[in-house]
């Protein structure tokens, strides 16, 4: 893998003359080729996780966005420099609405020696159509990194603008205001923080939101409204991760409420905190979020995987899919559907008189490992109850996984994900589907021309 790191690196030294200043261009891939990841804690029935990871975590928020001006979804996944190698390259590329096609897609960043899609990124835009792309770190050993393009509307060239200690990146763009950045360090277990920057380049100092031994948060804005909806580890124990929590700022972290407008002093350190939704503690289970949306009155709505069992297989039976509603100051619960995977991710959509869930919970090739089958689900009810419209995908060689929602979705742009195969290590593609998820494209795994055409799956 040297002599590739070191052609990646030759790339990113050539030039692109643009308005007689020199920059530096981005170097491009012959093809969309997503990550192979294995955890690598196994028991009998497999890996805790595993498969085609490019569009993993969902606490990597967003990682696509539609922009209208340009007519283009631009998006950013983990790849890799060939199906046989585990060597992450940070993406980004864009589907044009317009012409229907893809470029080859632009590596950002090369994390050389690096196999692990937790270092995966997500995409922000400006105001004036600047894309920002935010690099994950881990921990301390390997730092996060924020790119910002040389031009709007462009991934032709990223230029670095920061450093830092950042993991689990979740960037909001809020208009006038500038950068509200959610984030996570390993300052005590997975500890949650914030940062604000008017312009992407000076930051605020981090401080911290909420610290109870860990926690995984996921994130959402509306108007000039930041919610972070997060669990907690008990005893920094990911494996026994529990309980929902939520906290919201209006003024860009001046101040924190609860949901009924009751002032958090963080950070939350306690585990009965106002900010507790719902003590799943209480009832043994274990919660892993997925997504986070509003309904047409700006209440929040979670949709989350609830489960008995941290380990793959039956012992962790049910697999709830729940959203969980917020109407007339009372939070309600719905189960949606089973599926047969902790990590089983989807995505949750939502219009004045129709809810949609994308997501893998159907049974895959590999029924025990990570995702599945996609398929779409619809409520005409606010989530109350669901049905399913269809199977988006169907006798697959690998699973999908971890549908992700763009931020301002086109439907012909609807959900982005990867497979791969859970059980042994494989090559992972990456698709898209529209709306009505009739239709499901697979992005071009090699590319001879600048320019391909996605293809239809039949």
């Amino acid at each position: 893998m040297q002599y590739k790191t070191l052609l990646y690196s030759l790339l990113f030294t050539s030039l692109l003359l643009s308005n007689g200043v020199a920059k530096a261009q981005s170097p491009t891939a012959d093809g969309y080729k997503g990550i192979w990841f294995t955890l690598g804690q196994f028991s009998q029935h497999g890996d805790k996780y595993s498969g085609g990871l490019g569009t993993y975590t969902a606490n990597h928020i967003p990682i696509a966005i539609y922009a209208p001006a340009a007519k283009k979804t631009f998006f950013t996944y983990g790849g890799t420099t060939g199906k046989d190698e585990r060597h992450l390259l940070i993406m980004v590329s864009y589907f044009d609405h317009a012409k229907k096609v893809v470029p080859k897609p632009v590596v950002v960043y090369d994390k050389a020696g690096v196999n692990d899609p937790h270092d995966n990124a997500s995409i922000s835009m400006d105001e004036n159509g600047y894309l920002w792309v935010f690099v994950s770190g881990r921990g301390k050993t390997r730092p996060g990194l924020i790119f910002k393009s040389s031009d709007p509307y462009s991934i032709e060239a990223f230029n670095e603008v920061k450093t830092g200690e950042m993991t689990y990146p979740q960037p909001w763009w809020i208009s006038g205001k500038g950068f509200f950045y959610l984030f996570t360090k390993y300052t005590n277990g997975r500890e949650l923080y914030w940062s604000t920057s008017y312009n992407g380049h000076d930051w605020t100092p981090d401080q911290k939101l909420a610290g109870m031994g860990g926690h995984y948060q996921v994130s959402n804005a509306v108007g000039n409204k930041i919610v972070s909806v997060f669990n907690y580890h008990p005893g920094g124990n990911v494996d026994k991760r529990t309980n929902l929590y939520l906290a919201q700022t209006e003024d860009m972290g001046i101040t924190w409420k609860t949901i009924d407008g009751e002032l958090l002093k963080t950070p939350l350190e306690t585990i009965g905190s106002p900010a507790l939704v719902h003590d799943y503690a209480a009832e043994k289970k274990l919660v892993y979020i997925n997504d986070l949306n509003f309904d047409m009155e700006g209440n929040p709505v979670i949709l989350a995987v609830v489960s008995n069992d941290y380990q793959p297989g039956p012992k962790g039976d049910p697999r709830e899919w729940m959203v969980i509603t917020r109407k007339n100051g009372k939070w309600a619960f719905h189960t949606v559907c089973n599926s047969t995977h902790n990590y089983d991710m989807g995505s949750l959509y939502i219009e004045k008189n129709s809810w949609q869930i994308v997501g893998p919970t159907e049974p895959g090739p590999q029924k025990y490992g990570t995702g599945g089958e996609m398929a779409l689900w619809e409520s005409k009810d606010e989530g109350s109850t669901w049905k399913k419209i269809r199977n988006i995908t169907h006798n697959s060689p690998r699973n999908h996984s971890y549908a992700r929602r763009p931020l301002n979705t086109h439907p012909d742009f609807y959900s982005f994900w990867a497979d791969g195969n859970a059980d042994q290590m494989s090559e992972s593609r990456l698709y898209f589907t529209n709306k009505k998820g009739n239709k499901t494209w697979v992005l071009p795994y090699e590319m001879k021309e600048p320019f391909a055409k996605p293809e239809l799956l039949k």
